[in-house]
């Protein structure tokens, strides 16, 4: 019963078989290769847009040089105030920045609200000389809190955004969740939106480890060849980066993966409204789910051996809050989520009480 991270799960078979493939033999190193060639090829059909794309190993690499390409270290970077990039990063893109201040904004549920990027955004007035200067907005797809921005709802912030001068960033560690939730394609959800630059994360969807990140405007890349390589993440045997890119794009594996893992979300939401005395603060919309445990049937499945996150109170409005030893937590499915441990752990929670 692993619900603490989609990252805890392993690789699926067919990228296992894909890297295996590409290890016989001699390749050119540093992304020179034929298989990362073929991953840059096969992004771009997917985006149905010729796209510059870097592969990375990391999420949060993905991430921090994505926005070092559009903000200089005297620049601000505008996320919402609980973003992966504000907190879970450890100063990553402050680093690659060489030292831009990351903008907290506020919105329910993960999702920045677009009157306060409005505000934020007038009181960061472009020219004035004793603040940072304007230049990114990021955008987390899917967010901390498991829900997503519709279409009309990123086409509206990248707008405001782009008004402003400002560029837009995609944190899409979630992406493919987020996609099949939608219903959507790639390209509607991304440069068709106005999001200048991607970071696509395979690594929580079944890959090793394999991010990419994708200029949907080849000529704002020319110099991220050299970002990636100053820090240290143009991986030297680059071919098992490609292999993964390419196996996990083929034939729609990285959204049948991603449906999996929303399903036995919806599964496990199902279950806990049937469990008394859980309450659900809101609804998931890809593969986290949030919910308030009375304190015993917390209890009963930590000692169970459930794997999940104890998440404070992050995100909850006086509606909901915390009350009597209950706990607030987030569970994540993934493409390897057995229903049996769903079953079970609706069961165990139904028991306790």
């Amino acid at each position: 019963m692993y619900f603490s991270s989609d990252n805890a799960s392993g690789a699926s078979q067919k990228i296992l078989d894909a890297i295996l493939a590409a290890n016989g033999g001699h390749a050119l190193p540093y992304g020179a290769d034929d298989w990362s060639k073929a991953a840059e090829e096969k992004v771009s059909e997917v985006f149905e847009r010729d796209c510059a794309v870097f592969l990375v190993p990391t999420g949060t690499a993905a991430n921090a040089l994505s926005l070092a390409a559009f903000t200089p270290p005297y620049g601000a970077v505008f996320c919402h105030e609980d973003a992966h990039v504000m907190d879970d990063e450890c100063g990553a893109p402050e680093f690659f920045t060489a030292g831009a201040k990351l903008v907290g904004i506020e919105g329910r549920h993960g999702k920045i609200a677009p009157d306060a990027l409005a505000q934020t955004l007038a009181a960061y007035p472009r020219g004035l000389v004793k603040q940072v200067q304007p230049a990114t907005l990021t955008l987390s797809q899917a967010t901390e809190s498991g829900t997503i921005y519709t279409v009309a709802e990123i086409a509206a912030l990248a707008e405001q955004a782009h008004r402003k001068g400002v560029a837009v960033h995609m944190d899409g560690a979630r992406f493919a969740n987020a996609l099949v939730s939608l219903n959507a394609t790639p390209a509607q959800m991304t440069w068709q939106a106005g999001v200048d630059v991607l970071s696509l994360g395979g690594t929580k969807n079944g890959a090793i480890m394999c991010e990419a990140v994708v200029f949907f405007d080849r000529d704002r890349a020319s110099d991220f060849l050299y970002l990636r390589k100053r820090g240290g993440h143009t991986v030297s045997k680059g071919r098992f980066l490609g292999a993964q890119m390419v196996a996990w794009l083929d034939g729609g594996h990285w959204l049948d993966l991603a449906r999996h893992a929303n399903a036995q979300a919806q599964a496990l939401l199902a279950g806990l409204q049937t469990v008394p005395g859980v309450r659900l603060p809101w609804l998931p919309q890809v593969n986290e789910v949030f919910a308030v445990l009375p304190g015993k049937v917390d209890k009963a499945l930590k000692s169970a051996g459930a794997r999940y996150y104890d998440w404070g109170g992050r995100g909850l409005d006086e509606s909901n809050a915390l009350r009597n030893g209950e706990v607030l937590v987030r569970m994540v499915t993934s493409f390897a989520t057995e229903p049996e441990d769903v079953a079970r752990f609706v069961e165990i929670a139904k028991d306790a009480v």
